[in-house]
């Protein structure tokens, strides 16, 4: 519904996405895997650079971040989506953080003024929301 209503022509999608580092398939243990970490899925369309490895078979994408690269691949559509994968439950900040590295993508690069200021806000953010997340214990 949402491309239903935006031009086509010249779009170019990002889709950020996390995931339990249980669900990345590799030979090594994922104990010794430094998490979290970024890997990447793209369109044929897509064709700058991406800011991470691309994801290795048989690891495969899930729910609204692979309909949306499913979609953009049909219908030609430039995109790319980075996938982290967290050893945590609740997004936190160490796992933002493993998304840094986009903030130097051409597409995301003018979203950023000023990248210690993000950080500073980031963390004051999400400290913010762990005060209304604890308001049960």
């Amino acid at each position: 519904q949402v491309f239903g209503c935006m031009q086509k022509e010249g779009l170019q999608v990002t889709i950020l996405s996390t995931c339990p580092v249980a669900d990345y398939k590799t030979q090594e243990s994922t104990l010794t895997l430094p998490s979290p970490f970024l890997k990447a899925l793209k369109t044929k369309e897509f064709k700058e650079h991406v800011c991470c490895p691309l994801l290795e078979q048989p690891n495969i994408v899930r729910d609204l971040p692979a309909a949306v690269l499913s979609y953009c691949q049909v219908w030609q559509i430039p995109a790319v989506l980075y996938q982290c994968y967290t050893d945590v439950i609740k997004l936190d900040t160490v796992t933002i953080e493993a998304f840094k590295p986009l903030l130097s993508s051409k597409t995301l690069k003018s979203l950023v003024k000023d990248a210690a200021e993000s950080t500073k806000l980031l963390k004051k953010l999400l400290t913010t929301n762990e005060a209304h997340n604890n308001i049960y214990i």
